[in-house]
């Protein structure tokens, strides 16, 4: 019987390693972006052409390399940042294990240029799927240029499985701005065609906040509370967002001696830090670098190097969570009471040649309060209290037909005024009677198994959900045109979303033009938006929506924008009384919609008091 087991060719195993380390265009990108920093560059520009799809070039000043080395670069765990074992508990550079560029190689078309400063020529070699095309002496700049074409061009399968363009844009933008905000000295450009998505230069790492995120949380520079903590452990810097400033979806970045992390248990620590300052759903921003000894991390731990971890995580986590508390006092974000002063008048400075003059008290020297004929006090008038006490005799029990005598009228309570109504009548072919409202959010109703009570707000969120579905499936929105109309800014990731969900807004009512860099004009907003809706919140809710479902939201993008604005819709009708007519018409067109129990997000509309809870009661 021959042997089964045999070694796997070079090729199939650079595919298999691809599958791991590249995933999708953004992660070409991150590997080739980390190792132009590790090459010592002060300025790194990335081209994206198709979403990454048609082209990534990625051209940098770094110290390059020789025809040898960057030959060598391709093969499988060839790497010039470890010789041996050790030096993995001494990692200070981005990359260490050699797999990216062989792993790139492996699934798409690559060309690269590079020379050295004391080369006079440098060296430019083809590869496609793991196999050397041509490599040959070259004239070129000082650094090293990547271009990557056709990304799985010979993995059908998964170039198959990649998302839409905007979708693979966003991602690549996202993992830019880790990369920028770890490495603020050094100077970074990124093209999406022919737009300059960023471009940030060198400077401070407050700075580059400004230039990355400043666009997406406008006077973010503001906002920023310097943190500073330097233990034996670890040595805290960066920035956290005072409270004013905390958003659902508030940028959160963690960096680990350069290198951008994920660590849920570090981002409790800054929470804690907030408690009770924020209510439960916003987030505080923060952008955080921790320095550490290399020999107490471990990096390793996962394929794309975004978790880490740490020998001290405890130890971390409290000096984490008392540097930021430390940075919210220092800059007075807290109130304070100054117990000195407190309860003391507030006596005006005098002024020279001034004389001040004793204030003259106007009264009615006829005035006498026992003069009046008619008692001021209600109290005085008793019996009206019991006014009407035999006026609803008669009415039907919810015992089951027994006679008993009311002694006083339902009353609606609305907006503070109590006004006369009458008991449901039971009776009607609709099903439910009139109706009063419970503190300005419920609304009471008689139904034949009891007594309902209806969430308003949610009531209303499911009838617009229902309407907007309507209108999405026969694009024939509603619009209002805006006396003023608004702009609509946005960050480089957000302007990558909104380019995919913009037709389904244009169906639904609204109408968008560009106005700029990044930027819209809100012309007309759907008929369901009340007038003093905040357009611009409503939108960015809708992309927050969006971004928390993640993966590929096409097949369901029409739903969670009904979804979203829908909520918004209705959260901003209600700041508005509604008439009793309205009343009995949103009921109607409740109990007629496609599900009048549950909201598009699952939360109860409608709760019954049964008869039988009622008579066990008393």
């Amino acid at each position: 019987m021959s042997d089964i087991i045999h070694l796997l060719p070079d090729s199939v195993a650079n595919q298999i390693a691809a599958g791991e380390v590249i995933q999708r265009p953004a992660s070409v990108v991150k590997e080739l972006v980390e190792n132009s920093v590790d090459a010592g560059a002060r300025h790194v520009s990335v081209i994206i052409k198709g979403a990454g799809r048609t082209s990534i070039q990625v051209i940098d000043d770094g110290k390059g390399m020789s025809g040898t080395d960057a030959r060598m670069a391709f093969e499988r765990h060839a790497t010039s940042k470890i010789r041996e074992a050790q030096d993995l508990f001494a990692l200070h550079t981005m990359g260490f294990r050699g797999e990216a560029l062989a792993s790139i190689a492996a699934v798409a078309q690559v060309e690269v240029r590079t020379r050295r400063e004391e080369d006079e020529v440098g060296t430019e070699i083809e590869i496609a799927g793991s196999k050397v095309e041509r490599q040959e002496p070259v004239q070129c700049a000082v650094g090293t240029s990547f271009t990557v074409n056709n990304l799985f061009f010979n993995v059908p399968a998964r170039r198959k499985f990649l998302k839409s363009d905007e979708t693979e844009m966003r991602n690549i933008v996202q993992e830019m701005q880790r990369v920028m905000l770890a490495h603020p000295d050094v100077a970074f450009t990124l093209y999406n065609g022919g737009d300059t998505v960023y471009d940030a230069p060198q400077g401070t790492f407050k700075q580059r906040i400004v230039s990355v995120i400043g666009k997406k949380s406008r006077n973010v520079a503001q906002h920023l509370l310097q943190v500073d903590a330097e233990t034996v452990i670890v040595k805290i810097t960066g920035f956290v967002g005072t409270p004013e400033a905390a958003t659902k979806s508030a940028p959160q970045f963690f960096f680990a001696n350069g290198r951008y992390m994920c660590h849920p248990y570090f981002r409790r620590a800054v929470l804690q830090a907030y408690e009770r300052m924020l209510p439960g759903e916003v987030t505080p921003m923060f952008f955080l670098s921790l320095e550490v000894d290399p020999a107490t991390i471990d990096v390793n731990i996962h394929p794309t190097k975004t978790e880490i971890k740490f020998e001290n995580e405890k130890e971390i986590w409290s000096i984490l969570s008392v540097a930021v508390k430390e940075a919210l006092g220092k800059f007075n974000v807290t109130p304070s009471i100054d117990f000195n002063t407190e309860g003391q008048i507030d006596i005006p400075v005098a002024q020279a040649g001034y004389v001040p003059q004793q204030p003259r008290v106007e009264y009615d020297p006829s005035y006498n309060p026992f003069r009046d004929e008619e008692p001021r006090s209600q109290v005085r008038r008793w019996r009206d209290m019991f006014d009407g006490l035999e006026r609803d005799k008669g009415r039907e029990s919810i015992r089951g037909g027994a006679e008993v005598d009311m002694p006083f009228t339902i009353t609606e309570m609305s907006g503070g005024e109590a006004s006369q109504g009458r008991l449901f009548d039971e009776e009607r072919e609709s099903g439910y009677g009139d109706m009063f409202v419970y503190k300005g959010r419920f609304l009471c109703a008689a139904m034949k198994s009891g007594l309902a009570f209806i969430d308003m707000q949610r009531a209303m969120q499911r009838v617009m959900y229902d309407e907007m579905m309507v209108q999405f499936g026969a694009h024939t929105g509603v619009a209002q045109k805006l006396l003023f109309p608004e702009v609509l800014e946005l960050s480089a990731d957000d302007y990558c979303l909104f380019t995919e969900i913009e037709p389904d807004l244009n169906s639904i009512g609204f109408e968008l033009s560009p106005f700029g860099k990044r930027m819209y004009s809100i012309d007309a907003v759907p008929a369901q938006l009340s007038e003093s809706s905040d357009i611009i919140k409503v939108l960015e809710d809708m992309l927050l929506c969006v971004k928390e479902r993640g993966g590929d939201v096409k097949a369901e993008l029409q739903e969670l924008m009904a979804e979203s604005l829908s909520r918004s819709a209705s959260s901003a009708r209600m700041k508005r009384e509604l008439t009793q007519d309205e009343r009995t018409a949103l009921v109607g067109r409740l109990f007629a919609s496609t599900n009048p129990n549950l909201t598009p997000d699952g939360k109860v509309i409608v709760s019954v008091l049964t008869d039988k809870e009622i008579e066990r009661r008393f």
